[in-house]
């Protein structure tokens, strides 16, 4: 037997003979763990490997919380602490995991591990955001943890998946907004629904809800009277987005009251269109 095929046995004849004694254990807690005071830090640590690797996560997480308790100052606690982050993670205990997270993030900010502690983190967050029509509380948690993974650790082998998810929370906060919007927009509310695609051409112009946005500006605002808003904000959808459906939309909305797709005014539109358009940013 080679030597690596040696160690590979010695180590899971360990696992094996210290099921019986942990055997008892069926839950993610000391108290369902059972006694462990006579077994090493090691030995607890394999056994809460061994337990994610048949799928229990909920009692590997009980494990590695063990030898945290057990052994406050070893290696094996520090590793044991972002291995109960991840294990909750699995277990779709988010409040935990990010606790655990958290926890190693303020003992071990310096350690090779804390940026994926971080990504743990922000994951907690984001693996719970489900549907726009929620409080968006979540995804706001999610995109600061995100955030902070990207500026404190920005050469971290999680800083690309960040990015991307990020964009992706950072775009269904602009769904949330264009749904709220397009609600006031279906009862005759203009002003309300105005302010709210306002926020998505402003604060969320980097996302795919822009086009239609600026669209649903130009109805508003020919609904209010408002000729000149309406059709810098079609200025600014042909120019930008002219192939898309939207702009389509607007074009025919503007051409049935004669009006162009042109900036017109001093609004907060004509500012975005010299700025965007014109390159005009002072």
């Amino acid at each position: 037997m080679r030597h690596g095929n040696l160690r590979e046995f010695k180590a899971l004849f360990l696992v094996i003979a210290i099921l019986p004694v942990l055997a008892g254990c069926s839950g993610g807690s000391s108290s369902r763990i059972g006694d462990l005071d006579e077994y090493s830090a090691r030995e607890i640590f394999e056994r809460g490997e061994f337990e994610l690797a048949r799928g229990d996560a909920e009692d590997a997480a009980g494990y590695f919380e063990e030898i945290e308790r057990l052994f406050p100052y070893s290696e094996y606690a520090k590793r044991g602490l972002i291995m109960q982050a991840y294990a909750h993670h699995q277990d779709r205990e988010y409040d935990r995991s990010r606790a655990a997270a958290q926890r190693f993030l303020s003992i071990y900010p310096a350690d090779s591990d804390a940026p994926y502690a971080q990504y743990l983190l922000a994951l907690s967050y984001y693996d719970q955001i489900d549907d726009v029509g929620r409080d968006q509380g979540l995804t706001r948690e999610a995109l600061k943890a995100f955030r902070d993974l990207i500026e404190i650790y920005p050469d971290s082998e999680y800083v690309r998946s960040a990015e991307l998810k990020f964009d992706l929370a950072f775009d269904h906060l602009a769904a949330k907004e264009m749904e709220v919007g397009r609600y006031y927009l279906k009862r005759g509310h203009y002003a309300a629904a105005t302010t709210r695609f306002r926020t998505v051409v402003e604060t969320f112009q980097t996302t795919t809800h822009t086009p239609e946005a600026l669209h649903r500006l130009v109805e508003c605002y020919l609904a209010l009277g408002l000729e000149n808003e309406a059709q810098t904000a079609g200025a600014i959808l042909g120019h930008n987005y002219r192939a898309s459906e939207w702009y389509q939309d607007s074009y025919s909305l503007l051409s049935e009251r004669n009006l162009r797709a042109e900036a017109k005014g001093n609004g907060w539109l004509s500012t975005i269109y010299r700025q965007t358009v014109r390159g005009e940013w002072l």
